[in-house]
């Protein structure tokens, strides 16, 4: 794993804002050195790209500083996803990390979604609640950002006027079917940057060959290029 991991950031390296490893799929795998090994790569190797540790995290206080403590010191990671429906206490031992990220799930690509994040409280979706105590209460160090999926640009659109400065990290491109064009033109800030728009497989399996790692660099270039067309 840390091998094809390790040909796929060589070849991506210049092409990227971040790297964004799935935890669980190492720990069923029973792979959390190769994750380890991956992270500590990138730190030694480019340290200037931040690595993003999804992991969708949310539990009780002291539960979730041993989560904070697990992104941030064993794995080293820059920043991490969290699930913020137990609230404020479950949120603040991950944004208490001055220095570290914290990425919230705010509007979700997957398509039942909505069964949660589209009620309606006091006039507003559960996802603009999200936002708005994202602006107002959880920034407080400056370190949240938000999850916004790229299925949902009308959303995103709503989301960005709301959280004008917050950035967004932006699943769905690609194998999910989000559109580039939309994801730009709604979720870009008025400095032109604020998104990581990310793909997954549309890249590291771009080519089943024993070029993946060229076929991987193809497709994060072509990538790239369509986003800074729509900028």
């Amino acid at each position: 794993i840390f091998e094809f991991n390790k040909a796929i950031i060589d070849a991506t390296h210049d092409l990227v804002c971040c790297y964004k490893p799935q935890a669980a799929y190492y720990a069923a795998a029973e792979a959390d050195d190769q994750l380890k090994m991956t992270i500590a790569y990138i730190r030694e190797k480019y340290p200037e790209i931040p690595v993003i540790l999804d992991v969708k995290r949310g539990d009780i206080g002291s539960t979730a500083e041993m989560y904070a403590k697990e992104a941030f010191e064993r794995y080293n990671a820059d920043a991490l996803t969290v699930n913020p429906y137990m609230g404020s206490d479950n949120l603040k031992p991950f944004l208490d990390h001055a220095e570290r990220g914290v990425i919230i799930l705010c509007r979700t690509s997957n398509p039942s979604s909505c069964e949660l994040q589209e009620l309606i409280c006091d006039g507003k979706t559960i996802y603009e609640h999200v936002a708005l105590l994202t602006r107002d209460k959880w920034n407080y160090n400056g370190n949240a950002a938000l999850v916004i999926g790229a299925t949902f640009p009308g959303e995103l659109k709503k989301i960005r006027e709301i959280c004008p400065d917050i950035p967004f990290l932006v699943p769905g491109v690609g194998a999910q079917g989000g559109d580039v064009r939309q994801v730009v033109e709604n979720g870009i800030n008025a400095a032109g940057v604020g998104l990581m728009i990310n793909s997954s497989r549309g890249i590291i399996y771009a080519d089943n060959s024993a070029a993946f790692a060229a076929g991987a660099r193809k497709a994060a270039a072509e990538l790239r290029d369509l986003i800074n067309q729509f900028r």
